[in-house]
């Protein structure tokens, strides 16, 4: 299918084409002491003229016929070859052969080139003159110099036109597997708040159900503790699900679950009925952000394992900050008398997450009683 460029060029060299011929027309019979047959001198003239439309196509067919008109020239008629017409359907033709031709066939083409230049340059009868030579040489070696830079040229931008639309679509590439784990790590989170929220909610219903009749204001602490993780949730599932409709740039400046935050969590679960201490060692430092909001919800997972199924008990979490790992620590006390049922895969996301960084998971009852949950996520050496 042809683009309007195509067209374009086609038009261009008809009108070349038409121009030399017109031109060449012109001199041979407006010339009053033109040598030779004019009638064969215009036929010549045409033909050549004609080929022109084929420079870009077939650019062999014009430097082919310029040739012949040489040949023409030198056997019939002597003047055809000296008018500026037939100099410049010559330039032409050899600068399309440079440009346009095949790689496998410019040497072909060279080699005709410079076996022009002494059926040109030498005229039967005449005594040889290196001037002559020279000339012809020029004009026939500079044309064709010229088109094969052109050509070099636009190869080179062709290049880089095509590299730039491969890296284009590397980086759209890219973008697209981006969205998509963004929209994994998305709903991970969205199972753990989802997951956090409604245990909370269920074991504080269960017990404010017990408690209704004989302990009122245990029962109103905890239908607080369900309205507080409630709303929670909900605003957690906002946050998240709004990210969905944010560009980057916007995203930038929400707010995301972080380690500088793991006292607000240990204070709602200590309110639901799960005492939690937090101890920091060693000296903090700003993590990457994949990396701290996997730390918080791995602690967040944990807790609420433990909330759901430790029974009365309390839990510690200890955050070690390290050279270049984050290690974390959650255990509790509990003699896993819970009941808070679950589907299962809080371990399963914990592991998901430590596989993401290359870290280490540990789990486990311990032999003094509970249960304990220790991580380790590598950090490299932070700038």
């Amino acid at each position: 299918m042809k683009t309007w460029s195509d067209e374009l060029s086609a038009h261009l060299d008809s009108v070349i084409a038409t121009g030399i011929g017109a031109f060449f027309l012109v001199e041979i019979w407006s010339e009053g002491g033109f040598a030779g047959d004019r009638f064969l001198a215009s036929a010549t003239a045409l033909v050549l003229s004609a080929t022109l439309i084929f420079r870009r196509r077939a650019p062999l067919l014009p430097l082919l016929a310029s040739v012949a008109t040489v040949e023409i020239s030198n056997l019939a008629v002597p003047a055809l070859a000296n008018t500026p017409s037939f100099l410049l359907a010559l330039t032409v033709s050899i600068y399309a052969c440079a440009r346009y031709l095949r790689v496998q066939i410019l040497p072909l083409a060279a080699v005709i080139v410079l076996a022009a230049i002494p059926l040109a340059a030498i005229e039967p009868g005449e005594p040889v003159i290196l001037a002559d030579f020279g000339y012809i040489a020029i004009l026939g070696i500079a044309p064709f110099v010229a088109g094969l830079v052109i050509r070099r040229r636009q190869e080179r931008e062709r290049d880089l036109t095509q590299q730039t639309i491969a890296l284009a679509l590397e980086r759209d590439t890219k973008a697209r597997m981006a969205v998509a784990e963004e929209r994994v790590r998305i709903a991970r989170e969205l199972h753990d708040v989802v997951a956090h929220a409604i245990s909370v909610m269920v074991l504080q219903a269960r017990g404010g159900r017990r408690m209704l009749d004989n302990e009122p204001e245990e029962t109103r602490r905890a239908l607080d503790a369900i309205e507080y993780a409630g709303e929670q949730a909900l605003t957690e599932m906002r946050r998240l699900l709004g990210m969905l409709r944010q560009d980057e740039a916007e995203l930038g400046f929400m707010p995301q679950p972080s380690l500088t935050r793991i006292d607000d969590l240990a204070a709602q679960l200590t309110s639901t009925g799960l005492p939690v201490d937090v101890t920091i060692e060693g000296t903090a430092v700003e993590l990457p952000s994949g990396i701290d909001v996997s730390a918080y919800r791995i602690v967040q997972e944990a807790l609420t394992n433990a909330l759901k199924h430790a029974g009365p008990a309390r839990a510690t979490v200890i955050i070690r900050y390290g050279t270049d790992d984050l290690e974390l620590e959650i255990v509790d006390d509990g003699q896993g008398l819970g009941n808070g049922g679950g589907s299962g895969r809080g371990l399963i996301g914990i592991r998901e997450r430590v596989g993401i960084f290359g870290g280490e998971l540990e789990s486990g009852a311990r032999s003094e009683g509970g249960y304990a949950v220790r991580v380790r996520l590598p950090l490299g050496v932070l700038q």
